[in-house]
């Protein structure tokens, strides 16, 4: 981040550039250091935020998130194994199946990698070893969806659903996100008016073009779809 202790941008930039990275200079150590043999690896979560003079000296190499499936058998081999001993439990005490990890997966995380994931396991595997406190070392649990449910709370992402479904006014949307994507309910209410069209809520530039370009289509196919262009002027649409 570029605050008052300085910018790391700046002087990635300097220490990458072949042209001046022979005789980079260490302000702290006032040493100049040969860095023509060195390779710099660094990680990043989105590109927008580096500067754009910075990413023309880097190469990029993209790696997409894990599919749904790849996170389950990531769980399923390493991170429920790993939170079963964290929190002294063994497989007989917690037996997660398929359904709930599903449901875990789906309805507790949004995210390219599995750290959230990890979490939560870890939370369903402290709930369950107070169980094994309480009943013995011989209690075993099975963890099913409602389980889950009961140990994190309210699901805190739909998945795959939206709200109102086959209403009037109401269009089915999709939006990318950097971890996936997301459904979105679109609504449309006309009133009375001057044949205005406002649009309410967090709207990048692509969603406000998506919505002027819907009004267009809308008015240049008045007739196809039995509208008349007059009364369209003395409606607003929002």
């Amino acid at each position: 981040g570029n605050d008052y202790r300085g910018d790391p941008s700046s002087a990635l930039l300097e220490a990458l550039d072949p042209e001046q990275n022979t005789t980079f200079n260490d302000h702290y150590l006032e040493v100049d250091y040969d860095l023509s043999q060195v390779l710099f690896i660094t990680t990043a979560n989105v590109l927008h935020t580096i500067p754009w003079a910075l990413q023309d000296r880097m190469e990029i190499i993209k790696l997409s998130g894990y599919t749904e499936l790849e996170k389950k058998k990531i769980a399923q081999k390493y991170l429920i194994p790993k939170q079963l001993e964290n929190n002294g439990l063994t497989v007989t005490n917690a037996k997660i199946n398929e359904k709930a990890l599903d449901f875990l997966i789906q309805r507790y995380t949004r995210e390219a990698g599995v750290r959230t994931l990890e979490r939560e396991i870890g939370s369903v595997c402290r709930k369950t070893a107070k169980e094994v406190v309480k009943n013995g070392k011989d209690f075993s649990l099975k963890i099913t969806p409602k389980i889950v449910q009961k140990y994190l709370g309210i699901p805190k992402f739909k998945h795959g659903e939206i709200e109102e479904k086959n209403q009037i006014g109401m269009s089915t949307g999709l939006a990318w996100t950097e971890v996936g994507g997301e459904l979105l309910s679109i609504e449309a209410v006309k009133v009375k008016g001057k044949g205005k069209v406002s649009a309410t809520g967090k709207l990048g530039d692509v969603m406000k073009e998506s919505v002027q370009a819907a009004e267009f289509f809308i008015r240049s196919k008045a007739f196809s779809f039995g509208l008349d262009p007059f009364e369209i002027e003395k409606l607003d649409v929002h």
